[in-house]
């Protein structure tokens, strides 16, 4: 077409239709103008919104600013005595000079974390309650049908405190005193050795299920409800083998109560370069970390959030702490909550892949 023909047919809209059309638009705003004044409604309803959006955001920096404003609670999903009360305990008093209030730990432990985790998840979100927890956390919305709270919904991941491989560990007693020995021990009696873990669903438990899938072997799971239990149970030989935090098996091993027989990571741990890694010694490619992670409630202002993160930054920064950490096969995070949130996010997927690939179910 033409540009001509282009014209010819603008011009051959009516005028009149046009300004008609403009008139009509006139005459719907100025109608829309009478209807606020005469039903002043609407217009109360936008006020209200509008105050109320900024109360809401007054409160929430008044909140933040006076924060905190008594002891926080810092929830520990297990009983005392276990790897995650161990980091609780090295974090909290340099947190609490900082914070300029006390940090009291609270073991709430059983059902594979979740009464303590449900705790924090239904807590006031004022910032006065956080949670420390394991990768744990991660794996539960795959292996329970019904969860008392909603893990993405209802915590506000703040950071990641550390990381670590898992070890290998044996009763003393036990006849292997190498990861392969283990497993030929283990094939000649399947389903007779026992395994602990801190609870049903927990990383500890099933690591071994997939790696003893892997392996070919049939072993037997008796859950606990935190490490400290097992582990009593360990070294009087009721059980036989578990997958332990580098934070409660180096002083065991070092005290003769257990035997290493292999570590999870990638590479070796510098304080045990003679313990092989599980890829090394059977199974190429093989990995299975732990974490410790922080949370909060939903909902806590991202100002308190910030301020958490921050301290556990400048604690895990201490030299004293971090060579702690280090020496226990640890390694420092302070991920920040943004970081944290995406790590966490792809923890739950990777999970819930692993669980579904292994059928793995929990009544």
């Amino acid at each position: 077409m033409t540009g001509k023909n282009a014209v010819r047919r603008d011009r051959s809209y009516p005028a009149a239709r046009v300004q008609r059309r403009r008139g009509s638009l006139g005459r719907d705003a100025r109608g829309r103008q009478r209807d606020l004044v005469a039903n002043p409604r609407w217009l109360l309803s936008a006020v209200a919104c509008s105050t109320l959006i900024s109360i809401s955001h007054g409160q929430a920096h008044a909140q933040s600013a006076s924060w905190p404003a008594k002891p926080i609670r810092l929830v520990v999903p297990y009983p005392a005595g276990g790897p995650t009360d161990i980091v609780a305990r090295l974090i909290s008093p340099s947190m609490s000079e900082g914070l300029g209030r006390q940090i009291v730990i609270e073991n709430r432990g059983g059902a594979g974390t979740l009464i303590g985790t449900e705790l924090v998840a239904k807590a006031p979100p004022d910032g006065h309650t956080l949670l420390l927890v394991t990768s744990t956390i991660s794996i539960n919305p795959s292996t329970y049908k019904n969860l008392p709270y909603n893990t993405m919904r209802d915590l506000a991941p703040v950071t990641l405190v550390s990381s670590m491989p898992h070890t290998v560990i044996a009763h003393p007693s036990l006849p292997a005193t190498t990861l392969p020995a283990l497993v030929r021990l283990a094939k000649s009696r399947p389903g007779q050795l026992l395994y602990p873990s801190s609870g049903i669903g927990s990383a500890n438990h099933l690591d071994v299920v997939l790696l003893a899938r892997r392996l070919g072997i049939e072993v037997t799971h008796i859950p606990y409800k935190g490490s400290s239990q097992w582990q009593a149970d360990l070294m009087t030989g009721n059980v036989h083998f578990a997958l332990a935090s580098p934070l409660g098996s180096l002083p065991l091993a070092r005290n003769g109560k257990v035997r290493l027989l292999a570590t999870t990571g990638a590479e070796r741990l510098p304080m045990m370069p003679d313990i092989p890694t599980v890829a090394e010694s059977l199974a190429p490619g093989y990995t299975a970390d732990n974490w410790f992670g922080m949370f909060a409630p939903a909902g806590t202002p991202p100002e308190i959030v910030e301020r958490v993160h921050r301290e556990v930054v400048k604690t895990l920064a201490i030299a004293a702490i971090h060579s702690k950490f280090v020496d226990s096969g640890t390694q420092p995070a302070g991920m920040s909550p943004e970081a944290f949130t995406k790590f966490f996010r792809s923890e739950v997927e990777k999970w819930a892949q692993a669980v579904k690939l292994a059928d793995i179910k929990i009544e």
